[in-house]
């Protein structure tokens, strides 16, 4: 079957891309049917958006083409094979604007073209540039506009190319599962290895665990979360072969005992700093049946893996005094005016200017401030700066604890907990090593 070429109009030259797109539609609608092939517009659509990236249009080509299906009177594509069936509208630019959203007509015309060339529809010019129809006792006898019919003769390809796509964002999905729940399983393991004191070299599988966590991204493709489930795949199974060979000795259950007492001396210990508790203040305890180590589980960070041990004794919320509060957090009095925080008003000044350069955005800080208080507001922050590049994102950081203290979840005191028990393992680390 010989093609009729429609070349465009004016200074718009002929692509052999609008060749070859006339031509697909040319034999399509030429190929005999027993039963003319019929497409859902709009259920196409949805897979054009779907496969929008590899078809190579953007959001804005596609409102336009949304644009174009909308002045198609009938929600069925059919391709033309039968005289008087036309799959041509014929909108004026000024119209077309208006049904994509009052788009520039510079911006219209560049993607109207960018449509063309990805051959998703053709344009048919008349001889003067102008669109319209022409009709001769109630029949079509030409028209000229934008053809959809390219539409028609893609639709199986354009299916498939969104079944791809939507394949590929459904491993994608998995994979990012996968590698939430063994970043989870990590850092439990981890931090239960430590608080049974089983002899291995916590510390260097925490530095490798950080170290391959932290390329994880929303941007990562697909080979790139591949390759990081596969390694955190490795470092999950050594700790895990770890911890079943002591579980099966049965020295984990031979410990229980010693580490609880352990564990509620040292927070006897810490709490003998805090003597500046506000008088009347309230003391509320974990409501029956809860389980404390699932709580801190679930507000510890995966980059954070000495936070509040799992399982331990918690203590009733409480005001915490300044000199405690700088003891866990003192890098906070690098940002105070003089050198030196003498109340909590300086404190607080200190805060406010770390804030910004952490890069904690007003919103998120006063939305902080209205469910935290100033002063606890202040000391997560001091701790977020105590925790250094632990912390990829500040903001989001805080965000995340403000919800968490929304739904009184949250407390400051495991956070200082947690900051002086690290401060004194390591000042015991550094006797024992000198």
């Amino acid at each position: 079957m010989q093609t009729h070429l429609t070349t465009p109009f004016g200074r718009r030259p002929l692509s052999l891309a609008m060749v070859a797109t006339q031509i697909a539609a040319s034999d399509y609608a030429g190929q005999p049917s027993e039963t003319d092939a019929i497409v859902h517009k709009w259920r196409l659509f949805r897979a054009l958006t779907e496969a929008k990236t590899v078809l190579g249009v953007t959001d804005r080509a596609l409102a336009v083409l949304h644009a174009l299906l909308s002045f198609h009177p009938e929600t069925a594509l059919a391709a033309p094979r039968s005289a008087g069936r036309v799959l041509v509208v014929f909108p004026s630019n000024k119209e077309l604007s208006l049904r994509a959203h009052g788009i520039a007509p510079s911006t219209l015309r560049r993607h109207l073209a960018s449509l063309v060339d990805a051959g998703l529809i053709i344009r048919r010019d008349s001889p003067n540039g102008k669109r319209f129809v022409r009709r001769r006792q109630g029949q079509i006898e030409a028209v000229f506009g934008f053809d959809l019919s390219p539409l028609v003769a893609r639709a199986t390809e354009i299916e498939r190319l969104a079944e791809n796509v939507r394949a590929e964002d459904k491993a994608i999905a998995l994979l990012r599962e996968r590698i939430s729940l063994m970043r989870r399983d990590i850092v439990k393991m981890i931090a239960t290895g430590l608080e049974e004191a089983i002899p291995a070299d916590w510390e260097g599988w925490r530095r490798q665990y950080l170290s391959v966590a932290g390329r994880y991204a929303r941007s990562l493709p697909r080979a790139g979360l591949d390759a990081l489930a596969d390694e955190l795949a490795v470092l999950a199974e050594e700790i895990a072969t770890l911890l079943e060979a002591r579980a099966k000795e049965g020295s984990m259950s031979a410990n229980d005992a010693p580490n609880e007492r352990h564990q509620q001396n040292q927070i006897t210990d810490l709490n003998d700093i805090d003597i500046g508790r506000r008088e009347g203040s309230p003391e509320r305890t974990e409501p029956s049946g809860s389980d404390p180590g699932s709580a801190r589980a679930e507000r510890s960070d995966p980059s954070f893996v000495h936070g509040r041990a799992a399982g331990e004794k918690r203590a009733a919320p409480r005001a915490y005094s300044l000199p405690m509060t700088l003891a866990a957090c003192p890098d906070i009095v690098d940002y105070a005016k003089g050198g030196a925080i003498v109340d909590w008003a300086d404190f607080r000044a200190a805060a406010a200017i770390v804030r910004p350069a952490l890069g904690v955005s007003p919103d998120a800080w006063g939305h902080a401030l209205d469910v935290l208080g100033e002063r606890d507001a202040s000391i997560v922050v001091a701790a977020i700066l105590q925790r250094g590049d632990e912390i990829k994102s500040a903001g989001g950081y805080l965000r995340v604890i403000t919800a968490k203290a929304e739904q009184g979840e949250f407390s400051v005191g495991p956070v200082l907990m947690t900051l002086l028990r690290r401060r004194a393992t390591r000042s015991a680390r550094r006797e024992a090593g000198g």
